[in-house]
Formats: structure tokens, sequence, C-alpha cells
């Protein structure tokens, strides 16, 4: 690794999470869209974007951690291979700095080490977790104590009641110069102590006196479902600007013996004549997006005078307008699609086409629409001469000036 960065971020997604519930690792689990941990991530590359960058993983989990970068606004190319984590949080922790250590980060460069299920990690928080580690080589966000504090026997009486003016909360990112860090879990390892809880416990333990910094009470970490009710609340309090977008395709019959509909092939006794695959859905749907974000049409995208996207899949099209709604900080929230044709017959191929089109988009299927229609024989779509395609959607973006 090159000396000059100064800056490494660690994020320990190991976990199993098993208190929120569910078949998959809490980290994993959807919020507003998009996995828990792909918000981590982008957040703290938002927050650090010159910093290294690289996450410790569960040994089950490459194709979920796969995934979660994929949904990154950039795919994910900022972050640097997982490392694989151990039984512990304090065993993850050590395995990756031991892979920073094999990647040459300098003694003196400075690690944050954050919680995958903490999503909200703001600029400023970071910024200062990076000031407070070069100041005092460890430094931990907390917050100050709101209610009063009692010391509870297992009899449930109380036997205490600590001041708490001198009691924190501790968050994550936790900051430390990297040399402080990594003596420090080498020494509780080779002392065989793997349950301390957190970086600052494992620091204290090496003798290194750690100081505490502002944390903020954005900075939540999400252990239940409640707490995920109430992130995504907030993350749509952010999403407050909601357009509807509106596209209309017609594609007329040709030679062929099948017709794309929805990315889904459908067997039929003619095609669909057009530049690319003549997808008359998903072009619908792709101009229906971009028309929410104001940002043209598929022909000004994707030119049909290009060779380029001659017989090009429309689900390309489609990923690419999902893809300009990541960039704005937006979510698509629903689709509404008709076709309008008197064959082929869409039934049969409804549900097989919705759930397509929700994984080209990255949403549930219920957030899917598909109808189809006829036009009573009338006009060209009546005459059985084409295939028409309307398409509404709705898109959820932050407020711009």
């Amino acid at each position: 690794m090159n000396e000059a960065a100064q800056v490494s971020i660690l994020v320990v997604a190991a976990g199993r999470g098993t208190r929120v519930g569910g078949a998959q690792p809490k980290q994993y689990r959807p919020l507003l869209g998009l996995p828990l941990l792909t918000r981590t991530l982008m957040n703290l590359a938002a927050a650090a974007p010159h910093a290294q960058r690289r996450a410790v993983i569960h040994q089950d989990d490459d194709e979920s951690y796969a995934a979660a970068l994929r949904a990154l606004p950039d795919g994910g190319s900022g972050w640097e291979s997982p490392v694989t984590g151990g039984p512990t949080r304090q065993q993850s922790v050590r395995n990756g700095l031991e892979a920073l250590a094999a990647d040459g980060l300098s003694q003196h460069a400075i690690v944050l080490v954050h919680d995958a299920a903490r999503p909200f990690p703001s600029g400023e928080l970071v910024r200062r977790a990076i000031e407070s580690a070069r100041s005092h080589g460890a430094a931990v966000p907390g917050l100050p104590l709101t209610d009063t504090v009692k010391q509870v026997a297992p009899s449930g009486r109380i036997h205490g009641s600590p001041d708490r003016a001198s009691l924190r909360t501790v968050q994550t990112p936790q900051a430390f110069r990297f040399d402080v860090l990594l003596a420090a879990h080498r020494q509780a390892a080779e002392a065989g102590q793997y349950d301390l809880t957190d970086d600052a416990a494992v620091v204290e333990r090496a003798g290194h006196a750690v100081y505490v910094f502002d944390g903020e009470k954005e900075n939540v970490k999400l252990t239940t479902a409640d707490d995920f009710f109430r992130a995504e609340a907030r993350l749509l309090s952010d999403l407050a600007d909601i357009r509807c977008g509106q596209g209309f395709d017609v594609h007329a019959f040709g030679p062929g013996d099948h017709v794309w509909l929805g990315g889904v092939q459908i067997p039929h006794d003619r095609g669909l004549a057009g530049h690319s695959d003549a997808d008359v859905l998903a072009h619908a749907i792709t101009d229906a997006i971009l028309g929410a974000l104001s940002d043209g049409d598929i022909g000004a995208h994707f030119p049909p005078s290009d060779p380029k996207w001659k017989g090009a899949a429309s689900s390309l099209f489609l990923a690419d307008a999902i893809a300009r709604v990541k960039a704005r900080g937006g979510l698509l929230a629903h689709v509404d699609a008709t076709l309008i044709c008197e064959r082929p017959k869409i039934g049969p191929h409804r549900d097989a086409i919705r759930h397509n089109l929700a994984k080209i988009m990255n949403i549930a299927p219920a957030r899917v629409a598909v109808k189809a229609t006829t036009s009573e024989r009338l006009g060209f779509t009546g005459r059985g001469e084409g295939i028409a395609a309307m398409a509404t959607a709705t898109l959820r973006l932050p407020f711009e000036s």
C-alpha cells in the first residue's frame, strides 16, 4: 500500500446479527431498498473519499458482500478485497489489522474501526475521529447520558446510583494510530483474551490511554427490527422530493420467433423490430425513470444511430437509468406499466416479467405492476401490427436547489 495514504477505514461486518430476526445477517438486510451494509459503506466513502477502505466479513458471506458492493453508486470500486473474520468481533478486527499490516500500512497511519450496523456516520464525525486519533493515539466517540443510571442486583434491588456526568455511551468509528491498535490486539491474542467487546477496551488493556470525542445521536446502531423501521423513516424524511415520470414506446412486428418483454424471452410467431432487442416494455419504463429525473430520454443516452447498441439487451438501458437514480441519492419507489397488444398473451408470463424487472431495478417485485390490455381490435395494435407500452415511475429524491 502507498505510504502516503495516512487513513484507513476497517468496517466490521462479520457478525450474524440474530436479534433483528430474519433469515439473513442484519448487515445485508434491506434498508429502504439497499442493504444496510451498502448504506454504511456509502456514507463512509463520502466522509473519507481518499482513505483506504476495507471490510471484514464472515466466511459464508462472499456473495452477499459482493451484492452489497454492486449496489454502491460506483459499484464498490473504492473498497479493497474483504478480509475473513473470526469467531468474535475482537478476532475479526485483529484479522483486518493483520491484513492492513501485510498491505504495508504505515505504523503511524490512522485506522478507524466502524461497525457495519451503524449506517449514518457523518463527514464531521469521521473528521473528528481522525483529528482525535492524531492528537491522542486512541479516541472513541461518546455521548453523555441523559437518563439517571442505576446499578441493579440480580434480585432487582437498586444498590447504586453512578454519577452520570462521568459516564458516556460509546460509538464507532473508534480511531487509533495503527501501531497502537495493532500492538494492543496482538498482546490480547497472545494472552488468550478474546472477549473484549470494543477496540477501546483492547487498547486500555494494553495500558494506553483512550480519549473520548463528541459522538452524534444520529450515529445509531441498528440492532432490532424497530431500529430498522426508525432508520427507514429517517431516510424517507431525507427523500422528500417525490417525482413521477411517464414513458411510452411502440415497436412493430417483424420476422422472428420470440419477443422480449421486461427482459423475458416470450415465444411468438413474430419478433419485434428495433435497433436493440426492441423490448418495448423495458424501453417505456426506462423513459419513465429518465422523465422523473428530468434527464432526457432513452434515445438521448442510447441513440439508435450508434452501432454499439445494435441488438443490445434493453436491460442495460434500464439498469443505467437505475444507476442514475442512485447517483442522485434517490430510490425507485414504484413502477406501473401496461402492455397494449392482441398477441402474445401476457397473463401466463406476467409474474416472470415482474420478477425479472424487479431484479434489474433492484427493488421488491411488490413494487412492480405489469398489466396488459387490448385496443379492442382498433388501431395498429388491434390489427396485430405491433405492441405498445406505457409506464409510470415514482422516485424519491433529495431536494435540490
